[in-house]
């Protein structure tokens, strides 16, 4: 009841006049109106245009409270909103020009006006976040003051670490400034996150680091590193008055700060404290280390090795291997941070102890994702309940859901992940009077609707629709439009989309808002197109007429508009309309350089640029190299781009120099002339330090050989581990890094698995002969399994591995061959036959290795020896086999059912030869679906024939240079009082119920 009145209740508020509403109906309708919130696109909604404040206040109230469930947009309206309402109340001035009879006459605020006093910031309270830079130069001095004495700020700040930089900052210097250095000392912790943009922290003590610590374990480190290094600082300090375990305690979640090689002294009765610690596996490595020596895979009691749950995660393999079943299945809580090695080892021996059925009910996460099908398969699963409140791989849910279809058990509704498993063929099974609930059951889980499942769910639903009159989409009415469910509408063809008629514009425009754009492929121009093109058409079809609000509407479609009719927009609409599209960051390649353009022409050169609008428009100015080449080295511009770079879905080449140009410029230069200089050459002239290295993270891979050469012994043994986990050096650089590593451990005949596991990707630069002789453990290979192999190296690393742990490819085990990971492709044919065929069935699940084709071919010929011949492969072991069905022979790949190829891994894709992929049929390949059509190589493109090549329109070839742009060029509503007359009875009669 409550959910059927909250949209008529909010449509009463928000649009009520002053006086035809009393304080009680008012809060009647705020508390019906309230789960409209949750579902309302940013362009629905409309807050009141006026409103006294004591309404404004009961509305903030609610706004507060849904905050957490808003989007940002929706967030950003409600700071606009309330700063409005401020405005008008107490200073009779309107913010903003308003077409709103009301407001026409009220006079503009002056810029000026200083409306951000303490009371307005309580007000406001969590959405301050979200207000502009400049608002807080709009708050005198005493009233900030007096709001950040009183913990008002810090509340407002207590868990966005998200806010822009310029407005942190903007805080952070008025309240540094209204304060002296010993109070704002004593007073960090109301900082809240804001302490996430502190650049110069005050001179660290230990007992300013225990404040400094709880606020920085809210921080985002990917947004800001220099938090990581004072989180580092902080940690170390406080732990130098009392290194102990106990002390670790003390840390929170910034114990992870801490480098392994800094943790305390640690004893077996220790252990019991570390199971209220989030340790990071390298320091779960450390600790084990202290405790179990350096001795490799040594026998540890039963008693110790219970005692060890705590940093399981840190725990060898071959120890792992030796774990009681009995203890693991009651120790759940310590499976999160298992390596997949370790989890393989586990279920071997679970599986030894428990049914089939009774562990399946009974594991959960990564070890439940790890069980192998043949064991699943085993489970007498008798009921969808048993299985559907699970999170399941691919393959095990197409494993279950066929089993329960088979049997007659399956039903669409509830599956969660085991949505993962439906076929088309299911879906097109369905009978029509079903096909709406389906839809409409598996549409409302939008977490595990896949744009495949989606697809299928569409073709159906729509088929279904046009079988009740041959014009179905011509003369569709509002109530049909609206059986629709949201995130099937953009699925709808084109040529359906162009047939729609105006009568149903209202509806389509609120379902679409409500719609995932993003489960259409990005690929498929054509009907991402027609989308923006109908929603234009319902706006009026006139560029020129859009108005700032009717941007909302167009949502991640606004970027498939080219520059031609972007320019024909009103100023203040294209300037919404560019900040828009930098919002949603996806942008067709064509536009591109034209875009850029038009941005600069519409907002000025970037240099002159302020912070604020450098953090909204930069998606869009990081399109072009040479307008991120031209960018100045200073740490304005550096702070926006790390707050950017992990929200970007693109990072060039161009963008990780300019990144590294900015921190070795700006965080090396201790002295003005060094900064001057490495200004004005537009580089690095720094030497690798600790400090930059710590920094630089991934980004150490842009020093050039002769720079990483000048790095001293002391930098390179305490940076080692970092300088190890960049995974695309070139083979320079790795000679010159491998040659350090040399000089500080010695000998690659004396070097130790510690040393190993420290360097990470700098083995890479050791010889084959070497890396032969290097101590490889299990967790070694797993760590360095990302870096850039060859195949001889992967060869090398496979027997130096087998030496040292004293193994043959015979003896290999599931948790060994997927500790192996990419570098099983090293064995030779012969090694590959020897694999144990139990073993690789229940290991290869867990992997996903990319060898070349010729061992490929040894794998797959490995897989058909225990699935079985390829033409009878299912859906689930096609999925389960990953990249080893890219060693399939043309004859075998054609003749694969069609059925299995929408579960294909996209990895795998590009692996297939291009001469076996060309021979793959029309409905084989259309049968891929629109993930995998978009990864398909230029190479196999060319080889398929003319006929195929479109078969797979719009998902390739269609799509990428000939994308149509969008074309250039009801009953009456009830009044205010009719709907607070209307509802106020429903509100009675609810009220009565929830009383019962």
């Amino acid at each position: 009841m409550r959910a059927f009145v909250a949209p008529q209740s909010w449509e009463a508020l928000t649009t009520q006049s002053e006086d035809n509403m009393d304080s009680d109906d008012y809060d009647e309708l705020l508390w019906a109106a309230k789960p409209a919130l949750e579902d309302m696109p940013p362009s629905e909604m409309r807050l009141p245009v006026t409103a006294t404040l004591q309404k404004v206040k009961k509305m903030m109230t609610v706004m507060k409270e849904e905050r957490e469930r808003m989007s940002e947009d929706k967030r950003k309206k409600v700071a606009d909103w309330i700063k409005q309402q401020i405005a008008q109340n107490n200073f009779n001035c309107t913010m903003k020009p308003s077409s709103d009879a009301r407001l026409k006459q009220m006079p503009r605020c002056g810029p000026a006006l200083k409306w951000l006093n303490c009371e307005a910031m309580d007000m406001i309270g969590q959405y301050l976040p979200h207000l502009e830079a400049n608002d807080v130069d709009s708050s005198p001095k005493e009233e900030l003051l007096e709001c950040f004495r009183s913990g008002k700020i810090e509340f407002a700040f207590r868990n966005d670490s998200e806010m822009k930089p310029s407005l942190a900052k903007t805080f952070l210097r008025k309240i540094q400034e209204s304060l002296g250095p010993k109070e704002f000392e004593d007073r960090l912790e109301r900082l809240g996150t804001l302490v996430c943009h502190l650049k110069k922290p005050p001179k660290l003590t230990a007992e300013l680091s225990s404040k400094l610590l709880p606020q920085l374990n809210a921080c985002n480190d990917s947004s800001n590193p220099g938090i990581k290094k004072l989180k580092k600082l902080s940690a170390k300090l406080l732990m130098s008055n009392s290194s102990t375990a106990k002390t670790l305690l003390e840390l929170g979640k910034s114990v992870q700060a801490l480098p392994p090689k800094d943790l305390p002294s640690v004893t077996w009765d220790d252990l019991k404290l570390f199971e209220r610690l989030d340790l990071t596996v390298a320091q779960q490595r450390a600790v084990v280390r202290q405790l179990m020596g350096g001795g490799k895979c040594e026998e540890v009691s039963d008693t110790k090795l219970m005692d060890l749950q705590p940093v399981l995660g840190g725990l060898p393999c071959c120890v792992v291997k030796r774990m009681k079943a009995e203890v693991m299945l009651n120790e759940t809580e310590t499976w999160k941070q298992m390596s997949k090695c370790q989890l393989k080892a586990v279920l071997k021996e679970m599986r030894k102890k428990v049914e089939a059925l009774d562990l399946v009910l009974k594991l959960d996460g990564d070890l439940l994702r790890s069980v192998p099908l043949r064991y699943l398969a085993k489970a007498n699963i008798t009921s969808p309940d048993e299985v559907n409140n699970k999170t399941w791989s691919q393959s095990q849910a197409l494993l279950l859901v066929k089993k329960l279809h088979t049997e007659k058990l399956f039903k669409m509704r509830g599956l969660r992940s085991l949505a993962q498993g439906i076929t088309s063929e299911m879906i097109n099974q369905l009978p029509d009077n079903e096909v709406q609930n389906v839809t409409q059951n598996l549409s409302d889980d939008p977490k595990w609707l896949s744009r495949r499942l989606a697809l299928w769910l569409a073709k159906k639903l729509f088929a279904t629709l046009e079988k009740r009159r041959a014009d179905f989409f011509k003369t569709i009415t509002e109530e049909e439009m609206d059986e629709i469910p949201s995130l099937l509408l953009p699925f709808l063809p084109p040529e359906n989309l162009k047939d729609l008629p105006d009568s149903v514009c209202d509806i389509f425009l609120k379902k679409m808002e409500k719609a995932n754009v993003y489960l259409l492929s990005l690929s498929d121009g054509p009907s991402r197109s027609a989308l923006a093109n109908k929603i234009l058409s319902c706006l009026g079809g006139d560029v020129s007429r859009l108005t700032t609000e009717d941007v909302d509407s167009f949502g991640p479609l606004l970027c498939e508009f080219n520059v031609s009719q972007l320019r024909q927009m009103a100023p203040e609409v294209l300037n919404a309309s560019l900040l828009a599209m930098a919002g949603h960051r996806h942008f067709p390649q064509r536009n591109w350089t034209d875009l850029i353009q038009l941005v600069k022409e519409t907002f000025g050169d970037p240099s002159t640029w302020s912070a604020e609008t450098m953090e909204d428009l930069s998606p869009l100015l990081l399109l072009d190299d040479d307008a991120i080449s031209a960018l100045p080295n200073e740490p304005p511009v550096k702070d926006i781009l790390f707050f950017l770079m992990p929200r970007l879905t693109r990072i060039s080449a161009a963008l990780r120099q300019k990144m590294f140009d900015l921190i070795t410029t700006t965080t090396a230069a201790s002295n003005n002339e060094r900064k001057k200089r490495a200004a004005n050459s537009g580089g690095s002239t720094s030497v690798p330090t600790v400090e930059l290295i710590e920094e630089l993270e991934m980004l150490n891979v842009q020093w050039t050989p002769g720079e990483l050469d000048q790095m001293s012994a002391k930098t390179f043994r305490d940076m080692v581990e970092t300088l190890g986990s960049v995974d695309n050096y070139s083979a320079d650089q790795l000679a010159v890094l491998s040659d350090k590593a040399v000089k500080v451990f010695g000998p690659v005949s004396q070097m130790t698995e510690a040393n190993v596991m420290e360097m990470g990707c700098i083995t890479q630069g050791f010889s084959d002969a070497d890396l032969e002789m290097l101590p490889f453990t299990s967790e070694a290979l797993e760590d360095i399994a990302q870096c850039g192999w060859n195949e001889s190296q992967m060869e090398t690393v496979w027997k130096g591995f087998a030496k040292y742990n004293n193994l043959t490819a015979e003896q290999l085990d599931a948790a060994d061959m997927v500790a192996l990971g990419r570098f099983i492709c090293g064995l030779n044919s012969t090694e590959i036959e020897q694999l144990d065929g139990d073993a690789f069935t229940d290991a290869v699940g867990s992997m996903d290795v990319q060898c070349s084709y010729k061992v490929m071919e040894h794998f797959k010929s490995l897989a058909a020896s225990v699935f079985g011949d390829p033409r009878a492969w299912t859906s689930a072991q096609v999925s389960e086999l990953k990249t080893v069905i890219a060693g399939l022979d043309a004859t075998e790949l054609m003749s694969l059912d069609k059925s299995v190829f929408p579960f294909i891994s996209m990895s795998c894709i590009p692996l297939i030869p291009a001469r076996n992929f060309a021979a793959l049929s029309v409905e084989q390949l259309q049968a891929l679906g629109p993930d995998n059509i978009a990864v398909i190589t230029s190479e196999q493109l060319a080889a398929l024939s003319k006929e195929k090549r479109e078969a797979l329109e719009p998902g390739t070839t269609g799509s990428r240079d000939q994308t149509q742009t969008p074309e250039e060029s009801g009953a009456p509503s009830m009044s205010v009082e009719g709907i607070a007359s209307f509802m106020k009875p429903l509100l009675v009669l609810l009220t009565g119920f929830l009383l019962l």
